[in-house]
């Protein structure tokens, strides 16, 4: 299973950068042995020889096979503006809520009597701060696809489903064939 809504959760988070990222081979790894505190770190991370970072460094080497531009790529973005990061993350977590935006298959359990026949919806809700810093904990910790997935189950059926307990305070919702997910800060 790609990670869909993890992707998600940090490209919202990317939307709040100030300035891009290094774009050449040179310059991401340039930032990444200083972020590494040296090459040998940059080149474990990698997956590369320390030789092969220090070529990139002073720029004989220009032009990284695809699969160790994607890696340069995730590991410079990851480390990318730490403070705009968690500044973000802190006002979605704290005031602001994020947005779910989702086609999915929603089924339920509920009362006797009722529907549970699950069915493709697209549903867009505002989640507020607590469930955007439920997600962004648990992505933190390393949470699995599922378990992003389910806490964004979860916040969903209490603010769609359930008008946050204002009605169907027993129905159960189940979130599952993800189309698509995207989340908005």
């Amino acid at each position: 299973m790609t990670d869909k809504l993890g992707d998600s959760l940090d490209r919202a988070v990317e939307g709040a950068f100030t300035r891009p990222i290094p774009k050449s081979a040179q310059a991401q790894m340039k930032y990444l042995v200083k972020q590494f505190k040296g090459t040998k770190a940059a080149a474990q991370a990698l997956g590369v020889t320390q030789r092969t970072v220090e070529r990139y460094v002073v720029g004989k080497l220009k032009r990284p096979r695809k699969d160790l531009a994607a890696r340069m790529e995730r590991e410079v973005r990851k480390r990318w503006q730490p403070q705009i990061r968690a500044r973000a993350k802190k006002q979605a977590a704290t005031t602001d809520g994020i947005v779910v935006s989702t086609r999915a298959r929603f089924g339920f359990t509920a009362a006797p009597g009722t529907t549970d026949d699950a069915r493709m919806r697209h549903i867009t809700q505002a989640l507020p701060p607590r469930w955007a810093q439920q997600l962004f904990d648990a992505r933190d910790r390393g949470a699995t696809e599922q378990q992003l997935l389910d806490i964004a189950a979860q916040g969903l059926g209490q603010m769609y489903f359930r008008d946050d307990d204002r009605r169907a305070r027993d129905l159960m919702v189940e979130f599952t064939d993800v189309e698509e997910i995207e989340v908005e800060l």
